[in-house]
């Protein structure tokens, strides 16, 4: 992980795509952790609750995952 210490907008792109890739995974674990389709609940059924809190959730993964890279 040298090349990772002296090349910074690698390590930037590097740590993006890991923290993309799991949140995206998150968020699918997510999806089939909860009753339905979260697709179907909130384009079809209007459900502005469960809206809000796929964002919550999408929002603090994506806050555990900036500190756990930024340390």
């Amino acid at each position: 992980m040298n090349l990772l210490q002296y090349h910074p907008l690698l390590a930037s792109i590097v740590y993006s795509v890991v923290g993309i890739v799991i949140l995206v995974i998150s968020f699918f674990l997510f999806d089939k952790l909860t009753p339905g389709t979260l697709r179907k609940e909130i384009l079809e059924d209007q459900n502005t609750a469960l809206a809000i809190l796929g964002a919550a959730f999408m929002l603090s993964v994506a806050l555990i995952i900036s500190g756990a890279v930024h340390g």
